[in-house]
């Protein structure tokens, strides 16, 4: 006979796949928020509402020892799923290509493991199912709203297909990057393709701007710098016999160093000025910071260490990973706020989870469900058996 945690697996399973079915955009995760409060409410869990679409649930809240939380994000991306599984979007141009789907359901898995074991539980837990986090900056307003009042440590996790299944990452220090993004917009003369010498062509500039800021990593920042500068787009409409009047250019950084970001803004500010004047165009730049890196502290990223070894044995660690990785998480406003850690836990089996996140080719790997759950009851002090 199937153990009751094994009965939330299978549950928590199907609750993924039917939010992979139904996936939301940032800030629009109603239908979701919805069903995360349903189950909440079904398994008699107390919840409260946080930043509109986000949800907190408590536990235990009177018990004596550390208040714990846990956080699963909820919200999709806006890419046409290509996978072919049954449980496919069912809304063109949304999908779950980052795997929220998989960390709300198996956060749901632990809900209900430990609020069959409230009694036993050390201290208060809080469960955020948070929307917005591709973004979004949905932790940002879950902590404006309340959620980590009273909070001693937070913990978080992201699957990763770029892992081997059973391993994981859990460093002191940073473990993903800030980010930033940015956006030039240029303006010249345009004209006739044909006569180049009365323009003032922004393509042009555009092709040497996206050539010249290379040069930002390559030769500006000392070469032990983790830092990416990629230009993503190049926007210039026009007919093909006609120079236009502007083009745009957008991109993104990423930088392990939060103090680095503000050098590499000033560097794209000066390149592309630099260089628009030598093309005799005007360029305009806007430079966004994003979030901040995601920076664990020692000793809960210690405690988490203990609860991977406990669960996936004792060489879980992907050594072979460099961190911080490039990719971003708004995790980061909680390790700001509170001690806490963030792991990243792989996903590829050797099959069919191997497609990167934010791939339209992307899925959730379902057997982390167990060893995940079980990595963070393990965490909070309950472990299943």
């Amino acid at each position: 006979m199937p153990s009751i945690w094994t009965h939330y697996i299978q549950d928590a399973t199907q609750l993924r796949r039917a939010l992979h079915r139904a996936p939301e955009l940032t800030w629009q995760e109603h239908a979701t928020a919805q069903t995360i409060r349903t189950e909440l409410q079904t398994h008699g869990i107390p919840w409260r509402i946080c930043a509109g679409t986000g949800t907190v649930a408590t536990l235990a809240p009177s018990a004596p020892g550390r208040h714990i939380a846990l956080r699963g994000d909820i919200d999709a991306l806006p890419i046409n799923e290509q996978t072919g599984a049954e449980w496919a979007s069912q809304t063109p141009g949304v999908m779950h290509a980052c795997g929220h789907d998989g960390h709300t359901a198996t956060l749901m898995a632990v809900a209900r493991w430990l609020k069959t074991h409230e009694g036993d539980l050390p201290g208060p837990v809080s469960l955020l199912f948070q929307p917005a986090e591709e973004g979004g900056h949905g932790a940002r307003a879950m902590i404006e709203d309340g959620a980590l009042d009273g909070v001693d440590w937070i913990f978080g996790w992201h699957n990763w297909p770029a892992i081997p299944f059973g391993q994981a990452v859990c460093p002191d220090g940073p473990l993903m990057a800030a980010n930033a993004i940015f956006e030039i917009e240029l303006t010249g003369r345009g004209g006739h393709a044909s006569q180049p010498e009365l323009c003032r062509d922004p393509v042009l500039a555009a092709a040497a701007i996206t050539l010249n800021l290379q040069q930002i990593v390559a030769r500006r920042l000392p070469p032990q710098t983790a830092a990416v500068v990629s230009v993503t787009s190049i926007d210039a409409p026009s007919g093909i016999t006609v120079i236009p009047e502007s083009a745009r250019l957008a991109g993104s950084v990423r930088i392990g160093d939060t103090q680095t970001r503000a050098l590499i803004g000033r560097l794209i500010e000066d390149i592309t000025e630099s260089t628009a004047r030598s093309y005799g165009v005007e360029a305009k730049i806007t430079f966004t910071p994003r979030y901040q890196a995601t920076v664990n502290h020692p000793e809960p990223a210690l405690h988490y260490r203990g609860a991977l070894t406990s669960v996936l044995g004792a060489d879980w660690c992907a050594s072979e990973l460099p961190v911080p990785i490039m990719a971003s998480e708004d995790f980061s406003y909680y390790l700001e706020a509170i001690p806490g850690a963030f792991a990243l836990i792989g996903a590829n089996d050797g099959t069919d989870h191997h497609e990167p996140c934010h791939s339209p080719l992307y899925d959730f790997n379902d057997q982390l469900i167990d060893p995940v759950g079980r990595v963070l009851a393990s965490l909070i002090g309950v472990s299943p058996p």
